[in-house]
């Protein structure tokens, strides 16, 4: 299976982000909108500036983007980058699904072979 990529520093970049629990808990909390700084980092007992690395590495990898609204800085998902990964993920989820399907027809073969017994 080869798996192409189009821009592999990019997708390092994202994997780098994702690979940290609190950035994918900031990331799944903006699945419900978008957010500003403080309410991102209310779950977390992070100091401000570690709050605002978290961001910067994800922003960094495109995973999130960032705006201004007078005193407010919302953050969203960014809705391409992640599309990007699961299309990247989605070659092997496709492989171990195959793979899987033709196991449970072995094993249904063998069950109806021991049962013609």
């Amino acid at each position: 299976m080869a798996i192409k990529e189009r821009h592999p520093e990019r997708l390092n970049t994202m994997f780098h982000a994702l690979s940290d629990p609190t950035r994918r808990a900031m990331l799944a909390r903006l699945m419900t909108g978008e957010v500003n700084v403080s309410q991102l980092a209310e779950p977390f007992q992070l100091s401000q500036p570690t709050i605002s690395k978290h961001l910067r590495v994800l922003e960094d990898a495109g995973l999130i983007e960032g705006g201004r609204d007078a005193q407010r800085r919302p953050r969203r998902l960014a809705p391409l980058a992640m599309k990007e990964i699961a299309n990247w993920i989605e070659p092997f989820r496709q492989q171990w699904e195959n793979r899987l399907n033709n196991l449970d027809s072995h094993l249904a073969k063998i069950k109806k072979q021991r049962q013609e017994r």
